[in-house]
């Protein structure tokens, strides 16, 4: 029996570069109730359920957040837009992608949010996989 490896277990944020985000970011707030936060993007909490569907007691948020639009973050992608998943083992993942041959990046993060990796999907997309760390009060409170 082969070892699963560790994937993804949520997505921790979606963003994306806009010409004027924060009058969009005040465009969501007014129409669509999306509560903006003073650093320009907005935070959905949530619980993390086990494979059967039950509540473990684990709380944490997905981000949403527009960048400006000539942000060099989401390089070397060219879209506009950049996914974060969850991750419990970044380097396991990591490890696990760069063995399937995906295209793993050498950028790698490690601060008060967490730990981050980067993998470059088929068609260029930047992917943001994101161990949090499990001292981040935001992690623990879900707030």
């Amino acid at each position: 029996m082969t070892e699963r490896k560790p994937r993804v277990h949520g997505l921790g944020g979606v963003f994306f570069k806009a010409d004027d985000p924060a009058a969009l970011a005040a465009w969501y707030a007014r129409h669509l109730g999306v509560g903006v936060e003073d650093w320009g993007g907005a935070l959905f909490p949530w619980g993390r359920l086990d494979g059967e569907g039950r509540p473990t007691g684990e709380k944490g948020y997905t981000l949403w957040s527009p960048f400006k639009a000539d942000t060099e973050y989401f390089q070397p992608s060219s879209k506009s837009y950049m996914v974060n998943f969850r991750v419990d083992d970044l380097e396991a993942t990591l490890i696990g992608l760069r063995e399937e041959g995906c295209q793993v990046l050498d950028r790698f993060e490690d601060g008060e949010q967490g730990k981050f990796g980067y993998v470059l999907d088929p068609e260029g997309g930047l992917i943001e996989l994101w161990q949090p760390n499990p001292n981040d009060p935001a992690v623990a409170d879900g707030e």
